[in-house]
């Protein structure tokens, strides 16, 4: 998915520009209300409604999380990352050839109360239900951005979704889609077209979280208003672009805070509610804030449980050593800093005549020198020093809490002026100028966030980069829709963006460099290597395993070689923290984490 200039976290997202002041999901904390009662307040932004077939976005994300939920979810304490059951009893039953799930489904759990049901009472989830929301999610109709997690997966859903496309009749949700069975009432069987090691993973996103069928009828065109669902709240009031309050559902069925995490954890305190019910929070409160101003200073009051440092902001609360400044100590506050999972890299389009693949075997040698060098004049140790550290430079497209990542691997075309120079003369441009005609190389690089200031430095930068080995480079800056159609269109000839995981497993980033996958897909380098696609195409099945995580750092190696992206860095996030919440541990993927939160008297 894409994002505009905001970077935020978790869903697997196409980025072009950098604010590097983002917490990934900012949030803000106070207790007030009824004596006793548990108030969460936390920064929240424009949401697209309450259909999860249409979660996109992190806004829309974190606000649907509240209220609906899914099969299975990720472990909150645990690390590595690990999926545990939710609406499931307990993980599916996974057939000898890995093509069959068998989940059994949690009995008791009820949708929230509301006039959509007979009475306003809510019934009972069954699998049926499930399978309706799968269907909602592979119908052409609803225009559902998350198809893909079951599209060319699983058996029929490919069909159902062509037949849904008619738009002269309504979809038929009485047809079947065979991969999708209930057997009984309690039991939902995932059938699949070959083996989907991500499937889990898949499952705990927002997509794939389900709704009753009363609600879609009963509200039709106005259900993005009238969220119905099973999670720990539900919503109580919406005023747009202002304030959004959630308060406890009566009826959660009670999931319990974790009894076990990772090493450390019971030391930092984060067990000590091991087994209790959740959720600790009675009500939350999203208010949509634009301005990192107004950020600062509701943190500064102590509104704000965390915030992200802003550039202009960040000497004044970190010191030369990276810590915190001693006023910043006094007050109480902490200093979180972590890597990101996610990647920024410029592309080269493939197809582009100067900077593409080559249609001989004597032009891609050439054509790959000279992304090579180009590669080699931008100073990942300049940008990191631009930004005061909040990056760490890349070495490839695996991320950082990914299998498969290395930390001490070397990028072969790190900065090095020297090289970049004798290879430029070897693509056939010494000094930055065509041995053919004289003239001066000249590179275009589009960019998205116009009017971002940080994105325009960073473009400024890049520019001085080229210059110093003889090559003049344009930046053309696009707000982010004109940006995605460009790259969509085919339309650059070098480009920046980004990619922030959609669950921790090294395919999501490498389908960026899968052929098949060229724009308007996701590999907006449009970048084709055979051998690339082959091994792409084996990993698909396998299940996690050293020989699957061996490909995957070949495949990153052939990436690196061709030189089809120029790998600059990963985000390290900076974020300032108050102790008054409790349970609180950074999570890549923290959209439902609010419940296991407990907000102590301030």
């Amino acid at each position: 998915m894409k994002t505009a200039i905001s970077i935020q976290c978790g869903l697997g997202l196409l980025l072009s520009a950098l604010p590097f002041y983002a917490t990934g999901c900012g949030s803000s904390v106070a207790s007030g209300g009824k004596p006793g009662e548990m108030v969460y307040y936390t920064e929240g932004g424009d949401i697209k409604g309450f259909d999860p077939v249409r979660a996109s976005d992190v806004d829309t994300a974190l606000a649907v999380c509240k209220i609906y939920e899914g099969l299975v979810e990720y472990d909150y304490l645990y690390r590595p990352y690990r999926v545990v059951p939710v609406l499931a009893e307990s993980l599916p039953e996974v057939s000898p050839d890995g093509l069959t799930y068998t989940f059994r489904i949690k009995k008791g759990v009820r949708f929230q109360d509301d006039p959509c049901f007979p009475g306003g009472k809510g019934r009972e989830v069954t699998a049926e239900d499930f399978i309706y929301n799968f269907k909602r999610l592979m119908d052409a109709k609803n225009l559902a951005t998350g198809s893909w997690v079951f599209a060319g997966r699983v058996v029929g859903a490919d069909a159902w979704t062509k037949a849904s496309e008619d738009r002269s009749k309504p979809t038929d949700y009485s047809r079947p889609i065979p991969g999708f069975e209930a057997p009984d009432r309690y039991t939902l069987r995932i059938r699949l077209l070959e083996p989907y090691p991500q499937l889990l993973w898949v499952l705990t996103m927002q997509y794939t979280f389900v709704m009753p069928r009363e609600a879609v009828e009963f509200y039709k065109d106005d259900l993005l208003n009238h969220p119905v669902g099973t999670g720990p709240y539900r919503l109580k009031r919406w005023q747009r672009n202002y304030r959004m309050e959630f308060e406890r559902n009566p009826t959660f069925h009670g999931q319990l805070y974790p009894s076990e995490g990772a090493p450390g954890d019971r030391e930092k305190g984060l067990l000590a509610d091991a087994g209790k019910p959740l959720p600790f929070i009675d009500r939350v409160i999203f208010y949509n804030v634009r301005e990192y101003y107004t950020w600062w200073q509701m943190f500064l009051r102590g509104q704000i449980f965390t915030v992200g440092i802003s550039k202009d902001y960040f000497n004044k609360v970190v010191n030369t050593d990276l810590d915190l400044t001693p006023d910043m100590v006094k007050r109480g506050i902490l200093l979180r800093k972590e890597p990101q999972m996610d990647v920024y890299y410029l592309g080269f389009n493939w197809e582009d005549p100067v900077v593409g693949g080559g249609k001989t075997p004597e032009e891609a040698v050439r054509h790959r020198k000279l992304r090579q060098a180009i590669t080699c004049s931008f100073n990942q140790e300049q940008i990191k020093e631009t930004y005061a550290g909040r990056m760490i430079p890349s070495c490839g497209p695996i991320t950082p809490g990914t299998t498969g990542y290395d930390p001490k691997k070397t990028y072969p075309w790190r900065f090095n002026l020297d090289l970049a120079r004798k290879l430029l003369a070897e693509a056939g441009y010494p000094d930055g100028k065509d041995a053919r005609t004289g003239k001066r190389l000249h590179l275009s690089l589009d960019m998205g966030g116009a009017g971002d200031a940080e994105a325009r430095q960073l473009g400024e930068m890049y520019v001085n980069f080229a210059r110093q080995i003889g090559v003049e480079m344009t930046i053309n800056f696009s707000l982010q829709p004109e940006h995605w159609r460009k790259l969509e269109r085919k339309e650059t000839q070098m480009f920046s963006a980004g990619w922030v995981m959609d669950y921790p497993d090294a395919q999501n980033v490498l389908q960026l460099w899968y052929g098949p996958n060229e724009s308007p897909g996701v590999n907006h380098c449009n970048y084709k290597n055979p051998e690339f696609d082959k091994l792409y195409r084996s990993i698909l099945t396998m299940q996690d395993s050293p020989e699957r995580t061996a490909i995957y750092q070949k495949m990153a190696d052939m990436v690196v070689e061709d030189c089809p992206s120029a790998f600059m860095f990963h985000r390290l996030i900076y974020a300032l923290l108050r102790d008054y919440v409790e349970n609180f541990k950074p999570h890549d993927f923290p959209y439902p984490n609010v419940k296991f939160y407990r907000v102590r008297p301030h």
